[in-house]
């Protein structure tokens, strides 16, 4: 039981922590479009932050599986 309460919780979390770094990322290329970056390279900032945020997600996940405690 408790294995399976650890899983439930590391999902939770990577969840929530997805959906931070998802706006978090979101907003740095609102920010940069709104400082003079032209449109025409909002592909490739889109890119690029969610490449960030996969290997940002990528170290949540390996950091909980690790270190998550025992409930």
């Amino acid at each position: 039981m408790d294995l399976f309460l650890r899983i439930i919780a590391i999902i939770v979390e990577v969840v929530i922590l997805t959906a931070i770094i998802y706006v978090l990322l979101n907003g740095l290329r609102l920010a940069a479009l709104d400082l003079g970056i032209k449109s025409k390279y909002d592909r490739a900032i889109i890119v690029v932050l969610s490449t960030v945020g996969a290997i940002a997600v990528t170290f949540f996940i390996a950091h909980l599986t690790t270190f998550y405690p025992a409930a």
